[in-house]
């Protein structure tokens, strides 16, 4: 990929803005494109070093804008499909607009790196689209299952990736990570719901959802680094058309991961488990852990930092954005 200008979309995001500053440190040509609003804000990307911003070209705009993804993605060599809307509470009041943006978006993706001769699409699924796990590890081969309107667009975006490869020879693969915790996640995800509520001087509770599911959690440099290994796979060992998985082959509970939070940071306040972080009992996955075999074998990727280490790693970064006053107000759930 050396030499190769690629295209991020969701590099505004939280996984899209890490990719960004490794594919900087890295020395290629990216293409940043940003969620166009009128605030003038770039996301994520303005939380990154000037220097490495510098080297970004950012463009601001919308997947959903079938002329602006053509235009954007014309001499461009790698295109990583990061953007997406995924949260899954707010996809039950809005699935429309999940629609929209996560398949409609993606099959502008998969039109334009046709019509502009892309060399490869790195397109993003997520772990949510096998549903609670009927054996463990999850394979690629695992039945999938939408249980909820958010997983049902990745399932789409999936199969439309997978048709374009077959029908017109689209030279792309599809990562599927496992879930991603590190800095700059939004406060909706639970271990920095319970971090930022952590680290609240003005409440004495911890208020979270169900406990019991089990995930398989991936610190966000490894999930990193399984993109760009994919983007260098040749050409002999690459599968376009099929899913790669990307987990620890580890899971943890919910209450495992809170009392680890709770003991890093010696806290002593009580906990409060609210309604209106629970999934609707027939939706909610009990269980994810990833088999990464195949990732494995094809690259030589695997994670790299433990869960106790990446959580101190996160709990720092947010100690720092707090002393740089860039916290919100509150430290109340947000959708």
């Amino acid at each position: 990929m050396e030499n190769k200008k690629v295209f991020v979309t969701g590099a505004d995001g939280f996984i899209g803005s890490h990719l960004c500053e490794n594919l900087v440190s890295k020395g290629y040509h990216v293409k940043a494109l940003a969620a166009y609003n009128s605030f003038g804000n770039r996301g994520w990307l303005d939380n990154i070093d000037k220097k490495t911003s510098s080297s970004l070209e950012i463009v601001a705009g919308d997947i959903r804008d079938r002329d602006f993804i053509f235009k954007s993605t014309e001499e461009v060599d790698i295109i990583f499909h990061l953007a997406s809307l995924i949260a899954i509470p707010y996809s039950y009041h809005a699935p429309q607009s999940y629609i929209e943006t996560n398949v409609m978006g993606a099959l502008n993706i998969y039109q334009a790196a046709l019509n502009n001769n892309c060399e490869r699409i790195i397109s993003t699924s997520t772990s949510e689209v096998y549903g609670s796990a009927r054996r463990i590890p999850i394979t690629e081969n695992h039945p999938i299952q939408a249980q909820s309107p958010y997983a049902a667009t990745k399932i789409s975006a999936d199969h439309l990736l997978e048709s374009f490869v077959l029908s017109f020879g689209l030279p792309a693969v599809i990562l599927r990570p496992f879930n991603t915790y590190g800095p700059r996640q939004s406060e909706r995800a639970i271990i920095s719901s319970i971090i930022r509520q952590l680290l609240d001087k003005n409440s004495n509770f911890i208020k979270v959802g169900n406990l019991e599911p089990k995930r398989d959690f991936n610190y966000v440099d490894d999930t990193v680094s399984a993109f760009i290994l994919l983007a260098n796979l040749s050409e002999k060992k690459i599968k376009y058309g099929t899913v790669y998985n990307a987990g620890s082959g580890k899971s943890y509970s919910m209450k495992y991961v809170l009392q680890k939070l709770i003991n890093i940071t010696n806290s002593k306040k009580n906990i409060i488990v609210e309604d209106k972080r629970v999934r609707p009992k027939k939706s909610e996955v009990l269980n994810l852990v990833a088999s990464s075999k195949k990732l494995n074998l094809a690259t030589g990727w695997s994670p790299k930092v433990k869960l106790e280490e990446g959580l101190k790693k996160t709990i720092k970064w947010w100690t720092e954005y707090k002393r740089k006053n860039r916290l919100r107000d509150s430290s109340e759930y947000v959708l």
